[in-house]
């Protein structure tokens, strides 16, 4: 398929380690409740599992920011648990409760009836919405298609829902390895299929969220999160139509491995708040781009204060290629969205200060 040209770049060029006029941005659920008219197109399709379903509707909510900041990238509303509901395990919302599973798999009967879903039967939903997406975008900006990690979705699968302690999940890490690596092994293959599908239907770069891989002790982590990823990674069809597909991976709470992150063959290491940019990208020197890291809850301070803390992360980078600004997190739902555009527009700014 045919789409139009991009007119602006520099999210692409940023995380190719290439020149930029300014420091590109673009915010984690920037799609999401903090918007007004998000929370009335989420009534009007009735429930979050039926407004992801909704290709129509789900490019709406991926288009409303871009309304209103100055983003240099979209992103496709959807949910990290795509590929698990696809598997049949019954996902469901529960009011101020988050995701939950019927099916939970806990057992090896469990975990042999999994299988990869197939990303053009009952994940076309979210491929019609990148198709669309990236048709009503007309050239805006580039549009990153994205999945959780195989450890992320296995935790979800295992515990049933979200977990604080995650008993189920490493109960098994520990007890019954083999059993989580055939897990983690169907997940990973569901992503590459999945994320593949996603680059043919119009996804311009590709995010990999391992929201909980920084749960994980140090062994752990390179062994059942780390290792699916890269194996993801090799496995992409990144160079597409003439173009490359950037690849960046965010481990949350995952600033101690970021050398080991990047040396997965990424183009992009997402970090959280917890870590200094400066020391970063010391640690990785030109080996990846960087994307972050602003705690989200600046958003919450004056004017001001947020761009100050903005100028403090692009300065602490410095003049260099290969930096893409973002928070450490999703943007929170009780946010005031004039703030998120001091926030762009700072960046925007100071981004352009540096370069002189």
């Amino acid at each position: 398929m045919k789409f139009p040209t991009l007119k602006n770049d520099r999210y692409l060029k940023a995380l190719l380690k290439q020149d930029t006029d300014t420091t590109p941005v673009w915010i984690m659920r920037q799609a999401g409740r903090y918007l007004p008219e998000y929370r009335a197109t989420r009534k009007q399709a009735g429930s979050f599992l039926d407004l992801c379903k909704n290709p129509e509707l789900a490019c709406e909510v991926t288009l409303q920011p871009l309304r209103r900041f100055d983003l240099d990238a979209a992103i496709l509303f959807s949910d990290i648990l795509t590929i698990p509901d696809a598997m049949n395990l019954g996902l469901y919302f529960s009011e101020g409760e988050g995701p939950k599973f019927q099916h939970p798999i806990r057992t090896q009967a469990d975990i042999n009836k999994l299988f990869v879903p197939d990303p053009s039967d009952s994940l076309r939903y979210v491929t019609d919405a990148v198709t669309l997406i990236r048709q009503e975008l007309d050239g805006l900006v580039p549009l990153i298609g994205f999945s959780g990690s195989p450890w992320t979705l296995a935790t979800y699968m295992i515990e049933g829902g979200s977990s604080k302690d995650y008993h189920h999940s490493k109960g098994m890490l520990y007890e019954n390895p083999a059993a989580l690596h055939q897990i983690l092994d169907i997940t990973a293959q569901s992503v590459v299929s999945y994320l593949n599908a996603q680059i043919e239907a119009g996804a311009q770069s590709l995010m990999i969220f391992d929201t909980w891989g920084g749960v994980l002790a140090p062994e752990a982590y390179t062994e059942f999160s780390l290792r699916y990823m890269q194996q993801i990674v090799e496995q992409l069809n990144t160079q597409h139509a003439g173009q490359t597909i950037p690849v960046t991976l965010f481990t949350k709470g995952g600033g101690q491995w970021i050398e080991l992150i990047a040396n997965t063959g990424c183009n992009g290491v997402g970090l959280d708040w917890t870590i200094s940019i400066d020391e970063a990208r010391k640690r990785v020197g030109d080996k990846v781009a960087l994307q972050g890291n602003l705690d989200p809850n600046v958003l919450y301070a004056s004017a001001d204060t947020i761009r100050q803390h903005v100028k403090q992360i692009i300065d602490k980078f410095g003049n260099h290629n290969g930096h893409v600004f973002n928070l450490g997190h999703g943007i929170h739902q009780t946010v005031n969205p004039d703030n998120l555009k001091v926030l762009v527009d700072a960046v925007h700014e100071f981004g352009r200060e540096i370069r002189k």
